[in-house]
């Protein structure tokens, strides 16, 4: 009797879960909209990129309302736990630390990380005493400096990479570090790229640099976390994510 009360009990629990899980007829994205090509902001206010593209056509597999939400990306996750938007598209790597606030679907990017600087700038990546590098502020190429470097290297933050650039082309700092395509698409396939080149190592440890870039989702809607995890699969499989790819880089963004 106590073993059938028991999976009476158990049933009719995992009843109540199913019932109580989210229907999901509207998902919000928030984008940052100031790291093309994933994302930038026209004049009009709109945002357009790859994260852009990625969100509608997520939105549509899942056959759901897309909204996008533009979000700077200090307060991106806050805003994301208070419920502004239900999902972060907008380049976020996955790291262990971040896990430990959102959860993520498995990774929908790859890139690897790149400094830049003038060319004939001789920086010297074995004793960086000294050096100005910008990164802009709370990224994983904030930490990456500071739990590699520490007081070492002078951490310039901005709160977006064009500031950074802009510092860089007036000689405020002698370098910045980021992620290789948004170093591409904001300084070297721009007028005046020439004078610049990549410099350094090429960085990918997942220590600081995570599993690649994946969708962050409030813990308690892990049923979204799904959605999403199958709805990128699945264009995968369809070949619309190579499609969407293949407008904004010239290369296998996605990785092995």
């Amino acid at each position: 009797m106590k073993k059938w009360l028991l999976a009476a009990t158990i049933a009719a629990t995992a009843v109540t879960g199913m019932a109580q899980a989210k229907e999901w007829k509207t998902v919000r994205f928030g984008i940052e909209g100031a790291y093309p090509p994933f994302s930038w902001t026209e004049a009009d206010g709109s945002l357009k990129g790859f994260d852009v593209d990625m969100a509608n056509a997520l939105c549509e597999e899942m056959k759901v309302e897309c909204k996008i939400v533009p979000q700077d990306w200090d307060g991106i996750i806050p805003s994301l736990l208070a419920r502004k938007y239900d999902a972060i598209i907008a380049a976020m790597s996955i790291t262990e630390e971040r896990k430990k606030r959102v959860d993520f679907t498995g990774k929908y990017a790859l890139i690897p990380n790149n400094f830049i600087a003038k060319k004939g700038a001789n920086i010297d990546f074995d004793n960086l005493d000294g050096v100005k590098v910008g990164v802009q502020r709370a990224t994983t190429h904030d930490k990456y400096l500071t739990d590699n470097y520490g007081k070492s290297v002078e951490v310039v933050r901005y709160g977006s990479f064009d500031e950074a650039y802009l510092d860089l082309a007036n000689g405020r700092i002698a370098t910045v570090l980021g992620d290789a395509s948004a170093l591409e698409e904001g300084v070297l396939n721009k007028a005046g790229g020439e004078a610049y080149e990549f410099v350094g190592p090429s960085l990918t440890d997942p220590k600081w640099f995570g599993e690649g870039f994946g969708i962050a989702v409030r813990k308690q809607d892990k049923d979204l976390t799904k959605q999403l995890d199958a709805a990128i699969l699945a264009l995968r499989e369809k070949g619309i994510y190579q499609e969407i790819a293949a407008k904004y880089f010239n290369y296998d963004v996605y990785g092995q």
